[in-house]
């Protein structure tokens, strides 16, 4: 594809500490997003960067739930829920942009937008929180800001392509925009269901965008 500056975006989500080699929660090869997505970062006009920034005890949490780390389960009110070793807490090393990137992105980044911030939701989207309580999924207003700034496509990076990446792009598509995930920038929780993931992403609507831009 070729990058329109004024009416592409660029979604950097969650290359934090705390997903990187050595973190609470790394993510296989994460640091292989970093190369890629800061030589995208000039091309576009429309920058995000996200990052999870959750309280201590967060639902999302094993260690609040008694379930085992990477587990499928359910939370106490029966969502549906992964539970995952603390990562990313409000304030805490784990949970700052990672080092290999925050620089360029303080240069480049037009909006932070901070998620999981509720103790009782998740968020793995940029777009949209997890199932609330009430059974909602409340818009973090990313969508209208994006719209507002001209934006009709955006394309997506970071980590994990299997949670985070792939459900703002899925989210993406079902907010009206045009979207693609960067297989160069992105890495899985889980790599061994990467075809799964793809495919899935595929049926969605979402473009795979498996060569460099």
């Amino acid at each position: 594809m070729t990058v329109d500056p004024a009416r592409d975006a660029l979604l950097v989500v969650d290359v934090q500490g705390d997903f990187l080699p050595g973190g609470a929660l790394a993510v296989p090869h994460g640091d292989a997003v970093v190369e890629p997505i800061r030589r995208l970062l000039p091309r576009f006009g429309t920058v995000v960067a996200t990052q999870d920034f959750h309280p201590p005890g967060h639902v999302s949490f094993a260690s609040a739930s008694g379930a085992a780390p990477y587990a499928a389960g359910r939370t106490a009110d029966g969502r549906e829920q992964t539970f995952w070793p603390d990562h990313c807490v409000a304030g805490t090393p784990g949970a700052a942009l990672g080092p290999g990137l925050a620089a360029d992105l303080d240069r480049f980044a037009t909006l932070v937008l901070r998620k999981g911030t509720r103790q009782d939701t998740d968020s793995y989207s940029a777009f949209r929180e997890n199932l609330d309580p009430a059974g909602r999924r409340p818009s973090t207003g990313l969508g209208a800001w994006l719209g507002a700034r001209g934006v009709r496509r955006v394309v997506v990076a970071g980590l994990a392509l299997d949670f985070c990446v792939g459900w703002t792009a899925r989210d993406a598509v079902a907010e009206g925009f045009q979207a693609g995930v960067y297989l160069p920038g992105a890495r899985a929780v889980f790599p061994e269901h990467d075809a799964r993931t793809l495919a899935e992403l595929e049926a969605a609507g979402v473009a795979i965008l498996r060569a460099p831009l």
